[in-house]
């Protein structure tokens, strides 16, 4: 597949979505780029703003397999892997499959499990597949987590540590609609008349996968890279962090503005592609010193104040 298709392809995707998903068309576009990147993507908003929903659309829009697993302080490694059992009649051990095989996993609010559990994902964000009892299992590709977690209740929830959330791609909110849209939501569900609500497959799997490969012919000029390396590092001489972006999250950016310079119906990446992705990539991957947290600085703004200084270069249409 050409990179020149993608934009028309995605974009019927999100036409589709943006019939039932008032106002997110933001939103709905750094789903889409992180899909398209083949990345993890984490959601931290509050209830209610139809985060599930949007999963779910995108599953069927893109014929993915679709899992939810909603994390409980009680929920097993097992109950997500998949665990063997003794077959009696066969007089042998078989392994069955848990929800975690499919192209779509939500893990709907992924802090409020312990955090054996949630490393049970670690393996499979990582290396898509799932090694039980010493054998490994391959995960068919695209193979994507979409995780939520709700930012307010601290209270019987694990806060994901560093090296987790380094694994996803990108962390975005939702955020609440304006007025306007909010009317324009109960409208709809007036005229739908029932509660449910599916969209049909607009890019075929098979399809989605040639699109994912093709985001490799996607030019990136050396000057983006030197953009790219001096944003991670300014990250990591911040008076104010103790812990930097790292390497796979300098990586995670250079392949998700690929995904947006196509989104764009570009094959090159320009700095304002870097700009638009940079915060959603790279602010959770930062740990702010203790003494900064009293204050509420959050990393957000350390990477909008690393934007500022570091100069972004002038570049040539690839």
């Amino acid at each position: 597949m050409k990179v020149g298709e993608i934009q028309a392809r995605c974009q019927g995707v999100l036409d589709a979505l943006s019939r039932i998903v008032v106002g997110k068309d933001e939103v709905l576009r750094q789903i889409m780029a992180g899909i398209l990147a083949n990345g993890h993507i984490l959601i931290e908003d509050y209830p209610g703003l139809a985060k599930t929903l949007i999963a779910r659309l995108f599953s069927q829009a893109l014929e993915l397999r679709f899992s939810r697993i909603q994390f409980t302080p009680d929920l097993l490694p097992g109950d997500i892997t998949g665990s063997s059992i003794y077959a009696q009649r066969e007089g042998r051990f078989e392994f069955r499959r848990g929800p975690i095989f499919t192209h779509l996993v939500l893990a709907d609010e992924i802090n409020r499990a312990t955090p054996k559990t949630q490393s049970a994902l670690l393996e499979a964000m990582q290396e898509r597949q799932v090694t039980v009892d010493g054998q490994s299992y391959p995960l068919e590709p695209p193979f994507l987590v979409i995780a939520t977690q709700n930012p307010i209740e601290l209270e019987g929830t694990y806060p994901l540590p560093e090296a987790q959330l380094d694994r996803f791609l990108m962390r975005i909110a939702v955020g609440y609609p304006a007025r306007d849209e909010e009317r324009e939501m109960l409208r709809r569900r007036r005229e739908r008349r029932q509660e449910r609500v599916d969209v049909p497959t607009v890019v075929p799997h098979d399809v989605l996968l040639a699109m994912q490969a093709a985001l490799e012919d996607v030019y990136v000029e050396a000057t983006i890279d030197e953009y790219i390396v001096d944003l991670v590092r300014a990250t990591r001489d911040d008076h104010r962090v103790a812990l930097g972006v790292s390497p796979r999250g300098a990586l995670a950016l250079q392949s998700i503005v690929r995904a947006e310079a196509a989104l764009r119906g570009r094959d090159y990446v320009t700095p304002d592609d870097v700009k638009a992705m940079a915060v959603p990539v790279l602010a959770h991957r930062i740990v702010l010193r203790p003494e900064l947290w009293v204050a509420r600085l959050s990393p957000v703004e350390i990477v909008a104040d690393v934007m500022k200084r570091v100069p972004s270069p002038k570049v040539e249409a690839g």
